[in-house]
């Protein structure tokens, strides 16, 4: 198996691993909660890997750019990003693949169980660019879009 293939692998067995999670959880503490302690838990990892752009903040959208989209994995492959727009208002990244996505469909789960996945799984972006010092915004498929947008500006 190559890198590709593998890096693939590693990103369906995490939406796996959130998807099973989540029924666990579930199971034990009813959705809401369940949902609640996976959202805390992904959006303190999200902080995490915001400290990484904290240097970009409050304004440098072309740094930020170049950080994120230019960090992303297999030369950007896996997500396929588009970057819509970049400027003084902000970075707006719209992402054509999500392989959390792709595995939550693979494993037959319904439109419902993915969006609400998905909404549990996101908020590592909220963490990551709201932590290091930007306002940020996304919408993907619990808002019934099928691509994901992230839209991050100077915090107000």
């Amino acid at each position: 198996m190559g890198l590709r293939e593998e890096l693939h692998a590693a990103n369906e067995n995490r939406a796996v691993v959130l998807a099973l999670l989540l029924d666990e959880l579930e199971a034990e503490v009813g959705p809401e909660r369940a949902e609640e302690i996976m959202q805390r838990a992904i959006r303190r990892r999200g902080a995490l890997l915001g400290k990484q752009y904290e240097a970009y903040a409050p304004d440098d959208f072309d740094g930020l750019r170049e950080a994120f989209v230019g960090g992303i994995p297999d030369e950007g492959r896996l997500f396929e990003p588009e970057v819509k727009s970049c400027g003084p208002d902000g970075l707006v990244v719209e992402f054509s693949n999500c392989p959390l996505k792709n595995a939550w469909r693979k494993m037959g789960l319904s439109e419902e169980r993915c969006a609400r996945l998905c909404g549990v799984a996101r908020v590592v972006d909220n963490g990551t660019f709201e932590s290091a010092g930007f306002d940020f915004e996304v919408s993907a498929l619990p808002e019934g879009e099928e691509r994901c947008t992230l839209r991050i500006s100077p915090k107000r």
